[in-house]
Formats: C-alpha cells, structure tokens, sequence
C-alpha cells in the first residue's frame, strides 16, 4: 500500500479547485464496495465536489441527497434503444430515473436545464496523429456530426475519455513515458506551429482537430475519464507512476489548456474512486483506484 500522502496530494488538489471542475468516478463493479452513504462520506471528507455516476443506481443517488456533490449520471447502453424508441420511453426513464431526485441531487444543468451529452473513447478517431490531422472514422463520421449539432445547439460539451496509459503501452517504443505522464521537459512533438509536452494534450487536441472537420468547432469537452492503473501490467503500472501520472493530470487541467486552445479549461474526471474487483477485461481494468475497499474501511492506494 502507497502512504497517504500520495492520495491527499492528489486530493489537496482537487479541493483547491471549484465545484464542478474536477471530480471523481464511481464505479460499482464490485462484491467488496462500501455502501453509497459511506461512498458520499469519503467524498465530501476529501473535498471531492464532482462524481461521475455510470447509471442511475437508486442507493448511490438516495445517498447523494442534499450532498452537495455535483453528479453527472450516465445512461446504460442497454437503456439507450428503448429511451430513443419514442418520447413516452423517453419520458419513463426520465420519471423513474431522474425525477425522483431533482430537487435534492446537484445534476448539472445549463440554463435551459439538465445537460445532456454522450461520452466517447479514443477509438471514434479514425487518425490520431499528428493532432492536426485527427478526424473521425468514417464508421462513426456521421453520428458524430449528428451529435456535434445537437451538443452546438444547446452549448454542451462533448464528453471525452482520454488515457494516455493506453498510447504508451500500446507503442513504448515510440512513446516516451514522461511524455505519456507529463513529466517530459519542453517539447516532445512538434505538429506545425504548435509543441506538445505531454500525449494528454495531443489527444485532446485531436478530438478538437476531427470536431472542427465534422462541424463542431464551437463545441468543448470535458474529459470524462482518466487516469493510471497501479497494477496488473508489471513495471509501467506501479503505485509510483499512477500516482504521478493522476497528481499531474489533475495539475494540468488547473493550470491551462491545450496548445491548440490555450485559454479553454477543461474540466476532468479521474478514474475510478475505487478499484472494482468484478470489472471485465485484462487485469489493469481492476487496479485504477483511487482507494482500495477493504469492506468498510477505505485504504488509499495512490
């Protein structure tokens, strides 16, 4: 177990922050996870003022009442096809899902009401590199400009999810680490007139470069996931490199843009506030905790 030292750096972080910007997920892929009221709890006692909820989970937004927490909350895909079906499906999730906890769970709203948005990953983009030249895939090229003008229309973000732990293993011998964990001094990549110190911002600035070419420049984004896992992958997915990797992140974001949008925060999200013993994939997908559940007692791990 890493000392605590490194998850309140992370989380002294967080708190000198404001609300809304930078928050944690919670993920419930787990038979060991405390329960939601305790969940809140922690978040509120390290000054965690966002979460990014996965699915309207009835104990987890009963907890939230009157927290505080700023929630975005995720639809499942399963529910999608029958939401989309008709407006009375639509209207049903709504009643069951959300209207129960309007009044008493901080979602977040824009001046017209509730935000609405899709999160997607890395993949959508047919080309990557260099950032200039990111577009998307002609598979997903006419959903995505369908969705831009929906996100335009009503001045939400797109919500993206960018893990540079994944262009490093998947190229190391092209990849530096200190690039992938900004750690690297001074420009590592040069694109045009623009230098990038870290991989974060050259995916970022990809998204920004294929949204411009499928009609949505004056759309945003808000990293809804990122982070390190601390095990599973031998040498590179240490308690040493999570925790750098998640401090610097979190840095980052507080301090600037990309190079592409200098000026344009962007607000973030850390995944996951614990590791989840029963999520599938490879054994990296279990360890990208925040904090490690021992039934009720919480141990951080980064």
């Amino acid at each position: 177990m890493a000392p605590l030292w490194i998850a309140l750096a992370v989380c002294s972080i967080i708190c000198s922050r404001a609300a809304a910007d930078v928050g944690v997920c919670y993920g419930l892929h787990g038979d060991n996870l405390p329960p939601p009221k305790e969940v809140v709890a922690l978040y509120k006692h390290y000054g965690i003022q966002s979460m990014r909820l996965f699915d309207p989970n009835p104990s987890a937004l009963e907890a939230l009442k009157g927290s505080g927490i700023g929630v975005i909350l995720g639809v499942p895909n399963t529910d999608i096809p029958n939401i989309a079906s008709s407006q009375a499906a639509a209207q049903q999730w709504f009643d069951t899902n959300l209207a129960p906890y309007l009044n008493d769970v901080n979602f977040f709203k824009n001046v017209g009401g509730i935000k609405v948005g899709t999160a997607v990953p890395l993949s959508v983009l047919g080309t990557l590199l260099p950032p200039s030249a990111g577009q998307f895939s002609k598979e997903v090229d006419g959903v995505m400009r369908a969705i831009l003008g929906v996100l335009s229309a009503q001045g939400s973000p797109l919500m993206i999810n960018v893990y540079p732990y994944y262009g490093y293993v998947g190229d190391p011998a092209n990849v530096l680490l200190d690039y992938a964990v900004f750690r690297a001094n001074g420009t590592v990549v040069k694109d045009g007139p623009l230098g990038y110190s870290n991989l974060f911002d050259a995916m970022v600035d990809a998204f920004y470069s294929a949204m411009e070419k499928a009609g949505g420049s004056t759309v945003g984004v808000v990293v809804t996931e990122s982070s390190w896992p601390s095990a599973g992958k031998g040498n590179v997915t240490t308690l040493e490199i999570a925790g750098t990797y998640n401090r610097n992140f979190l840095a980052h974001l507080n301090a600037s843009g990309t190079p592409k949008r200098p000026h344009a925060k962007i607000d973030g999200y850390i995944f996951a506030m614990f590791s989840e013993n029963l999520k599938p994939g490879t054994a990296t997908e279990q360890n990208f905790g925040l904090f490690y559940p021992n039934y009720h007692v919480f141990n951080p791990i980064i």
